[in-house]
């Protein structure tokens, strides 16, 4: 089918949300500091649909998603539902011709990504994964100095994605249940921010892995539980470059601890995004801390710096610049950086890898 798309300024960006929990409402304050109109909600009900709307200040609210889709007055649409619902929504907000911004995972299997990354393609349109840790400055500062040769040759990796609010066992949500949230939770939903950082930073793919998975309780709340608490990993990427990765839900006093730090045969890098002010670079003699600073920062670290040095930016000011670069490419803009639907498709890839891995306890090659 043949969908038209119609170029539009950025600054009069007309928003739909669909889903109006907490991604929601990190969304619609990006949309709405990026400039754009949110002009109409849909929920998982009339009822919180209209308090989503009096909450957020949107004008208009639908019974369904179907609504946002086929409503003339809405030039993107942001999907922040269940997992499970990604895919037949992305699909269908395509097919009527929308900008989309599809919450992670895209797809919860692979076959359902590449259709969207297809389609995306096909239609023309801006379609956007929020992998939204690449817009902290300083790990665009750490991307230029691996991109520029600073670091030298990249001999290893190490990364860590941990938090603990599934810690117990009367600790619950809608991701522990394999049929709402996918075969996959630790992994498909923080484990994916991990390995597209890795990716993204070191600018290399994973190109084998090897994975164990495991799953504390079998049972929470009272319901079983399909997929995992925790994923250990070991990686090789296309420069021969090995690497570890974990990933959990259940490390107590860890709130979002993702970590990255690659070792180069010059100098190492480090980025803590509980602590997105920073860079550590090691060296051989002597190691210091990088400041953020957009007076001495890599151009494309600059041009997310929205305030001076010493006034802490964070992860809604990250969110922010995601949002910002989607609606300057509805714009025609071409900002660097950008994660696409094909973004989403690498992140389910890598998911179903490691979901194999850890089955058969073998290597696994990773597609491309």
């Amino acid at each position: 089918m043949t969908t038209e798309v119609i170029d539009i300024d950025v600054d009069t960006v007309r928003t739909g949300l669909v889903g109006g929990g907490f991604m929601g409402r990190v969304h619609a304050a990006a949309a709405r500091r990026a400039g754009a109109q949110l002009t109409v909600v849909a929920s998982s009900s009339r009822g919180r649909a209209e308090a989503v709307a009096r909450e957020l200040g949107v004008a208009r609210v639908e019974d369904e998603a179907a609504g946002v889709f086929a409503a003339s007055d809405v030039d993107v649409v942001h999907i922040c539902t269940p997992n499970a619902t990604h895919a037949p929504l992305a699909a269908a907000a395509l097919a009527a011709g929308k900008h989309v911004v599809c919450e992670k995972p895209l797809a919860t299997t692979v076959a359902d990504a590449r259709a969207l990354a297809r389609a995306a393609e096909d239609a023309g349109v801006v379609a956007a994964v929020p992998f939204v840790y690449r817009y902290h400055p300083m790990v665009r500062e750490a991307r230029a100095r691996v991109a520029s040769g600073r670091i030298g040759t990249l001999l290893t990796l190490d990364g860590s994605y941990l938090q603990d609010w599934m810690l117990r066992q009367n600790d619950d949500d809608w991701r522990a249940d394999a049929a709402t949230g996918g075969p996959s939770r630790a992994f498909a939903d923080i484990g994916s921010h991990l390995c597209d950082l890795v990716e993204f930073v070191a600018g290399e793919r994973i190109v084998r892995l090897a994975a164990r998975t495991r799953r504390i309780f079998h049972e929470r709340a009272g319901r079983s539980v399909d997929n995992e608490d925790i994923a250990a990993l070991l990686v090789e990427t296309d420069s021969g470059a090995l690497g570890t990765l974990l990933v959990s839900q259940m490390a107590p006093g860890r709130k979002n601890a993702l970590v990255i730090e690659l070792h180069g045969s010059r100098r190492s890098l480090r980025f803590d995004q509980e602590r997105p002010e920073e860079l550590w670079i090691g060296a051989r003699k002597g190691s210091r801390l990088m400041l953020r600073d957009p007076a001495t920062a890599d151009p494309d670290a600059a041009r997310l710096q929205r305030v001076p040095a010493g006034h802490p930016m964070g992860y809604q000011d990250a969110f922010d610049g995601f949002v910002a670069d989607v609606y300057s490419a509805i714009a025609g803009q071409a900002p660097d950086g950008l994660p696409t639907f094909a973004d989403g498709l690498r992140a389910a890839v890598l998911t179903e890898a490691v979901l194999e891995a850890a089955h058969s306890q073998s290597w696994i090659e990773v597609t491309s």
